[in-house]
């Protein structure tokens, strides 16, 4: 339209457009006091909320870079708008209905000679529209039947904005052509090609709406569905475009933005259907990036959406699949990891099923299981690095940690190296000192290749993570069979906060007939560490300590099938006590109730952690169960430390 904005129009703009409202699209904040609100600042990098934002004066700043003003300076800033795009579409959204004088230049000439973004979005957004209607169609009937087979309803359809793209080269094409819009917008959009003429980009594939934060659509994924597809690849994503770019878009971050906000927790999957089946089961903060892999990007929405800063840290759950490209996803992941100043997990199912798999396999409840399973990310890379060595083997061993080692060093955040080395050391069943000399080695080797260039560095690419001399064709003896393999690191027996395990297995190995009984109640979940949970279930199965003979320890070393607690059993069961005095049977309980004792305050920490996360009006009825289980849970805790207590 020709002219410039009124400024009676533009400033009744600046009243109604709220800006917490339009800033909450992409920064999550949280009160800082005095009716003012703060968050991680969306214009630079950080991990201590300096972004302030005021509502009554309408005001934003940032005590960190210095970036400030009103409602329409944000937008232009943070889209990279100019002034006009941005006060037509602030209007569009608060209801003001802007008025044009004639009169050339003004405060705001459009900046650019394309479409502006506001015609670009209602395109897009008539577009999901036209999609949504063709997916009910008796030529969606393939499309309805891919969904159907995946768990996913009609409700579910609606619910993500799901539509079907007809196989014609022009049906988009013709009807928005009739809606006003001009063959240059409609290319801008990313809606429609230009070849010999203009074409439908999508044609006859299922598609899923991206949209942003604020629930505005800028772009589209379809799958492949029809045998008869002349493209192959399985996937098509808009391409780039003023409003679609890939490496800045999370699929489903409209759904899961307050809930990530809510519960500081955010759940990375690979797929869009993934994506649904994690919201449908109940994971509402699960988001997957659309196209490429999840990237730096990606990782700081991410940061926004947690409120991930040093004051208040949340947590980032990676699902991979279990080959080897989830292997490599994994290991990425983990090189980006000191971008969070969270905790990154990943969340791997045992059958390597995907969440949309697992949903359909298993119901809602797996798929929620898979997310409360994770393990520390570093240690499931830590753990497939040191799985590809035969670590019974001395020079097994040695290559093993140093090929982790290498991988430690690349490590951002220094403070995180000795504790990484620590953990590494356990699962090897070396001393921690021994992994901690090994990774400054590996960093000042590395730090010497980067000095002499290029040739340094070729020189060191023959050998990689997982593979080493020891498994070359005729460069040693054949690794031991199968009932003779160590799969479990042997821990560490001077290890302090393993202590209690180890003493609590001592005195059931050594001294059963003193355990009768504290015992009873003892199970697995007791045994953080692998090898000591493998030798309780091995002692379980033999019938626990009252079906101990004079072949006890024996018994159960050779019901072990991993070598490590082979060798586990063997030194337990001569290894000293940690007492002067002959042990008796108060001695032993003491133990034994402590390490369950232990284990009841894990589970108290995981519960007031989940309550914390939980809101005690919308999700009422759980609150209160967890809360029950919580005084229930202390009750126990209580009475097993009166126990041992008492009983020493």
């Amino acid at each position: 339209m020709a002219g410039r904005i009124r400024e009676d129009d533009i400033a009744e703009v600046r009243e109604k457009a709220r800006i917490d409202e339009i800033v909450s699209a992409y920064v999550t904040l949280r009160p800082a006091g005095g009716g003012s609100l703060k968050g991680l600042c969306p214009f630079h990098d950080e991990k201590s909320p300096s972004f302030h934002v005021t509502p009554a004066r309408q005001m934003y700043y940032c005590f960190g870079c210095q970036a400030g003003g009103d409602v329409i300076k944000f937008v232009m800033e943070i889209d990279g708008l100019g002034f006009t795009e941005t006060v037509e579409r602030l209007a569009e959204k608060s209801g003001v209905q802007l008025r044009y004088e004639d009169s050339p230049g003004g405060p705001g000439p459009r900046t650019s000679g394309g479409p502006s973004r506001t015609r670009l979005l209602e395109a897009n957004r008539l577009a999901q529209e036209y999609y949504a209607e063709q997916l009910l169609t008796p030529a969606a009937a393939p499309g309805r039947e891919f969904l159907q087979q995946r768990g996913f309803d009609r409700d579910a359809a609606e619910t993500f904005g799901l539509g079907w793209a007809p196989a014609g080269n022009d049906h988009l094409f013709r009807h928005l052509r009739g809606r006003g819009f001009t063959e240059k917008e409609l290319v801008a959009a990313g809606l429609v090609a230009e070849g010999r003429g203009y074409y439908d980009r999508f044609r006859g594939r299922l598609l899923w709406p991206i949209r942003e934060s604020s629930a505005d659509t800028i772009g589209f994924g379809a799958r492949r569905i029809l045998e008869d597809d002349r493209i192959d690849a399985k996937y098509l994503n808009t391409p780039e475009t003023a409003l679609y770019k890939k490496s800045h878009v999370l699929y489903g971050v409209d759904l899961a933005r307050r809930d990530i906000g809510q519960t500081s927790q955010c759940v990375v999957v690979e797929g869009y259907t993934d994506v649904m089946a994690c919201h449908l089961a109940g994971v509402k903060t699960a988001v997957a990036s659309c196209g490429t892999a999840f990237g730096d990007d990606h990782a700081r929405i991410v940061r926004r959406l947690l409120k991930d800063h040093d004051e208040f840290r949340g947590e980032v759950i990676f699902t991979f699949d279990g080959d080897e490209a989830g292997q490599r996803a994994a290991l990425k992941a983990f090189q980006g990891d000191q971008v969070f100043a969270g905790q990154t997990y990943v969340a791997v199912e045992p059958d390597g099923l995907d969440p949309c798999d697992l949903r359909i396999a298993k119901g809602d409840a797996a798929v929620r299981e898979l997310v409360a399973r994770r393990v520390p990310l570093y240690r499931f890379v830590l753990s497939h690095v040191v799985d590809g060595f035969d670590l019974d083997r001395a020079d097994g061993r040695v290559d093993a940690l140093r090929a982790a080692a290498k991988l430690v060093t690349s490590i951002r955040d220094r403070s995180k190296v000795d504790a990484f080395a620590r953990e590494l050391a356990g699962m090897l069943g070396i001393d921690p000192a021994d992994a901690q000399r090994e990774v400054r080695r590996a960093a000042a080797r590395a730090q010497q290749q980067g000095q002499q260039g290029q040739q340094g560095q070729q020189g060191q690419q023959g050998q990689q993570p997982g593979q080493h001399s020891a498994q070359q064709p005729g460069s040693g003896p054949a690794a031991p069979a199968p009932a003779e393999a160590a799969a479990l690191p042997m821990p560490d027996a001077r290890d302090p906060r393993l202590q209690l395990e180890r003493e609590s297995l001592k005195l059931v190995v050594q001294q059963p007939q003193l355990t009768f009984a504290a015992v009873a109640d003892v199970d697995p979940d007791d045994f953080t560490h692998p090898a000591y949970r493998n030798a309780w279930e091995i002692i379980a199965a033999a019938g626990g300590p009252r079906s101990a003979g004079s072949q006890w320890a024996q018994l159960l070393q050779e019901g072990a099938d991993d070598l490590t607690v082979r060798r586990l059993f063997s030194a337990l069961a001569v290894e000293p006590l940690h007492t002067q005095k002959e042990p008796d049977q108060a001695y032993a309980s003491s133990y034994l109730y402590r390490l369950q004792e232990l284990t009841a305050q894990r589970r108290i920490a995981d519960l007031k952690s989940k309550l914390q996360r939980t809101n005690p009006v919308e999700e009422a009825a759980d609150y209160n169960r967890m809360f029950g289980e919580l005084v229930a849970l202390e009750q126990h805790r209580r009475r097993l430390r009166e126990l041992a207590v008492g009983e020493r």
